[in-house]
């Protein structure tokens, strides 16, 4: 059994963690950003039309916010089991420190999902991404609703995200109707 109680999450573990937790606070990862460059085969997309979903990638001066969790550790087990299925797709654990929201700095596990898995897909522009994401859907449901629900929970974290805000904003711009022309500058 694992000593190390504390769960990171920066993506959907930040909105619907799924497990059971003795605590649940913001926390902030120094040195990483978020971005939406780990393909999803298997929740927001499906195999040859993968989804888009979070992952950190280094960035010295960055500050990544989430939601740390603290398990039982007679629990933790059951849930890692539970999450290593979820995370499948290209995410590895790493042990990394992060700081909760009261100041306490505790080592917590976090899934990452780096360049070198067959999943990746990479950097894009915010607009690239939210065409890609527009279109993909899975078992878990549209990729569109997953950056949005991403959003709005860093959001109300008070911690919005600049990377997912400029694709939900290029989702907002594709979804806008186009004004009509009607030839008058006026």
């Amino acid at each position: 059994m694992r000593a190390m109680a504390w769960i990171f999450g920066y993506g959907s573990l930040v909105w619907r963690p799924a497990f059971p937790a003795v605590e649940r606070v913001p926390a902030a990862l120094a040195g990483w950003t978020r971005r939406l460059w780990q393909g999803s085969p298997d929740h927001r997309g499906v195999p040859g039309a993968p989804g888009r979903v979070a992952t950190l990638v280094p960035a010295a001066d960055a500050r990544v916010h989430g939601v740390a969790s603290r398990v039982e550790p007679n629990a933790l087990d059951d849930i890692l089991s539970a999450l290593d299925i979820r995370e499948q797709a290209g995410y590895a654990r790493h042990d990394l420190p992060v700081r909760l929201r009261d100041g306490r700095r505790v080592e917590a596990l976090v899934y990452v999902a780096t360049a070198d898995n067959t999943d990746w897909l990479g950097p894009a522009t915010a607009e690239a991404i939210a065409a890609h994401v527009a279109g993909s859907h899975g078992p878990s449901g549209s990729n569109a609703e997953y950056v949005r629900r991403l959003h709005t929970a860093l959001a109300e974290l008070g911690h919005p995200d600049p990377h997912i805000a400029a694709v939900v904003a290029a989702l907002d711009a594709a979804d806008s109707p186009a004004r009509p022309t009607t030839g008058d500058n006026r």
